[in-house]
């Protein structure tokens, strides 16, 4: 493992413990309620039993996850805002995907998290069709050295935001991988308590 990387997630994944980040936060529901994305529990699969050949640095542009439509570019980069929790897309920016710029790159070794809604107040969003996603479907990620990263997904979650998986998240993995994530649950006080997260291994 580079020193840089190490650090990279070192640093994001004590941002996250530090103030307990749930990501993904969705702001107030719609006027017209989307009807909230459910997952199962027991969706997941066993790691492959090969990983590709990691990527170099190179930042993500554009994402594709086929199964829920999505076709998304150019894609954000977030941070951390002014609280110490981890940027998500702007109410503006809902059709859009945000990469969490703290961490590795698509296809670097590591676990790299893309952040999108499931909706806002506007109505649906990106990810609005998380729920049609499968262990086996494919997420494809172009980046910015005209390489594209593809990932296949290995396992999805549904976890309560105040019992977000910090540590399985954002904590160094020996090899490229990827995480999903968004929001989910049925709308409580115009917000949706629970975040889906895809978790996908580097395949090509």
């Amino acid at each position: 493992m580079s020193r840089t990387r190490a650090t990279r997630s070192a640093a994001a994944a004590l941002f996250v413990l530090a103030f307990g980040v749930s990501a993904a936060g969705c702001g107030s529901g719609p006027a017209e309620p989307t009807p909230p994305p459910t997952v199962s529990a027991a969706s997941s699969a066993p790691a492959a039993p090969g990983a590709a050949t990691a990527l170099p640095a190179s930042k993500p542009v554009r994402v594709r996850i086929p199964a829920a439509g999505v076709d998304a570019g150019p894609v954000l980069d977030l941070g951390l805002a002014a609280d110490g929790t981890v940027e998500v897309p702007s109410v503006a920016d809902a059709d859009k995907i945000g990469w969490y710029d703290k961490g590795v790159t698509p296809g670097q070794t590591g676990p790299a998290v893309l952040i999108g809604h499931f909706d806002t107040v506007k109505g649906p969003a990106v990810l609005k069709n998380v729920s049609k996603v499968k262990v086996g479907d494919l997420v494809s990620v172009a980046r910015a050295d005209g390489k594209t990263a593809e990932f296949k997904v290995r396992a999805l979650e549904q976890v309560d935001k105040s019992a977000f998986p910090t540590q399985k998240v954002y904590g160094n993995t020996d090899r490229p991988e990827l995480r999903v994530i968004t929001c989910g649950g049925e709308l409580t006080g115009g917000h949706r308590p629970d975040n889906i997260i895809l978790y996908a291994d580097l395949v090509a």
